[in-house]
């Protein structure tokens, strides 16, 4: 029986070991466009190369298709994966972590763009923690004050003394103990080369616990960006990269079961015909950045702001004249995005929210029966009229009437097209309000999030247009509602389609 089972282990073993010297080798300098024709016909869930993972089905690691079996067993010290939206760059990274940190004791540390992000990723770790069989002595969160406000840490401690930290990828949030580094869409950090600079002595000295290693996971953003500099230089005396490309071609012929078609027509139906080669075929197009940085949201929290205000409030209308300073955007979605209300009342150059509303999976006539009143007491609103919004725009100008003074309408509902042009007014001009600390709004962790995941793009013609990631929590519907509220608040009121008539 022993031998039987030395035996069983051995036959593993080599299994393992094959894997590993040949997961992601045959396509790994494959063309793109040969790897776009391959493509082509594919059936998906099946592994073109005829590659196996050779751990048992009750084995996590099981679970790895051949590109993330290939990347969570390169032991190089510095690693970089650039690799395409939705092939489970986290999924991947936390299963070696978790596997290193059931092996031995140690310490990691993980930074990612967002609060969300960071905590999402760790959640993916304990998943795989306990998948391992890895138990959870204690998770501790350290906040700047209330429950509400910026993470600064959240931390597993493992029963065998192994600790796992996530925090936002900012310098002044990594620095701390030594440990490894997981740093998750790397090139959409804040100020990637001061987090470097700040997060490098964490992995310097050997004495504490050992030799540190480097896990830099990413989609590119744009030429000369920190990604596109350690993919493209060469490797020095002492550091070498060692380098995973996985655009969704290689991800989806080694059996990720996406329609790469399906994908490919969803971003171009909003007119993004470069979003596609950047996101998913890793090539570095734009540059993005942080349009609102968490200082800057910061400086406009306060408890001045208000999520939600009683029904008395919106029943204690002024009439469909208003004459409250109340400037409303909004942002309509119908199935797949929220339709966000965000309701501020202006006192001198301040813009104080009262009211961030959030409508889910509501028909068009509930939502409607739930704005009359917020729209009856406004004095201002603006709407997006974009795909879906066209019918509610349409919708409330015969109630409401329409601002246009181009056209002499004085209304209350202005129509905003979301063409790019309106975008770069929209978001420059919230992002200046934001500068000039112009706006109070709630301390609020989901609408922090929400603001800090727009970013502005540059392209290399010096285009400039604005992009958010969609996630369960919508696509940043509440900072266009933000930037639309904005917006209401800058112009003169409309005075009532009545009030003319008068």
């Amino acid at each position: 029986m022993a031998n039987t089972r030395k035996d069983a282990i051995e036959k593993l073993h080599s299994q393992v070991e094959k894997a590993k010297a040949t997961a992601g080798v045959a396509l790994r300098d494959v063309p793109l466009e040969d790897l776009e024709k391959r493509c082509k016909g594919h059936k998906l869930g099946v592994n073109v190369n005829g590659w196996k993972n050779p751990y048992p089905k009750d084995d996590p690691r099981s679970l790895y298709l051949e590109y993330q079996f290939g990347y969570a067993y390169d032991a190089s010290r510095f690693k970089i994966a650039l690799q395409s939206r939705q092939s489970g760059k986290d999924f991947t990274s936390e299963g070696e972590l978790a596997e290193d940190c059931f092996k031995r004791k140690t310490e990691w540390m993980i930074a990612a763009p967002s609060e969300r992000q960071a905590l999402d990723s760790l959640d993916q770790g304990k998943t795989w923690a306990e998948a391992f069989g890895l138990k959870i002595d204690d998770y501790q969160e350290r906040r700047a004050g209330g429950s509400e406000t910026l993470l600064k840490a959240a931390e597993i401690i493992f029963s065998n003394g192994s600790r796992a930290r996530a925090v936002p990828g900012r310098p002044d949030t990594v620095r701390g103990r030594s440990a490894s580094l997981l740093l998750t869409e790397f090139d959409f950090f804040e100020d990637p080369a001061a987090t470097w600079r700040a997060v490098l002595p964490s992995i310097t000295n050997p004495l504490r616990g050992g030799e540190k290693k480097v896990r830099l996971v990413t989609t590119p953003n744009g030429i000369g960006s920190a990604a596109n500099k350690i993919w493209t230089k060469g490797d020095g005396k002492k550091m070498a990269w060692s380098r995973h490309l996985v655009t969704i071609y290689h991800a989806v012929l080694m059996g990720l079961p996406v329609d790469i078609e399906e994908v490919r027509e969803a971003m171009q139906s909003m007119g993004d015909f470069e979003g596609f080669a950047q996101e998913y075929l890793c090539q570095f197009i734009d540059a993005l950045s942080v349009l609102l940085p968490y200082e800057l949201i910061a400086g406009c929290e306060s408890i001045e702001g208000t999520e939600g205000m009683p029904a008395e409030y919106w029943d204690g209308s002024n009439g469909k004249n208003g004459s409250n300073a109340l400037d409303l955007g909004i942002d309509f979605g119908r199935k797949r995005d929220l339709t966000v209300c965000w309701a501020a009342e202006k006192i001198s150059d301040l813009q104080i929210t009262k009211e961030v509303l959030c409508l889910e999976n509501m028909s068009t006539p509930k939502q409607i029966d739930v704005l009359r009143p917020r729209i009856n007491k406004a004095r201002r609103v603006c709407l997006d009229y974009t795909g879906p919004g066209i019918g509610m725009g349409d919708y409330l100008v015969q109630e409401f009437q329409e601002w246009n003074p181009e056209q002499h309408k004085y209304g209350k509902i202005e129509l905003v097209t979301m063409s790019n042009t309106t975008k770069v007014e929209l978001f420059g001009k919230l992002r200046m309000a934001f500068e000039k600390r112009a706006w109070r709004i709630p301390i609020s962790q989901t609408i922090r999030e929400d603001l800090h995941s727009i970013y502005r793009c540059v392209t290399p013609s010096g285009n400039i247009t604005y992009r958010a990631p969609h996630t369960e929590d919508g696509h940043s519907d509440r900072g266009t509602a933000a930037a639309l509220c904005t917006r209401a608040g800058d112009g003169p009121a409309g005075v009532g389609f009545s009030s003319i008539l008068i």
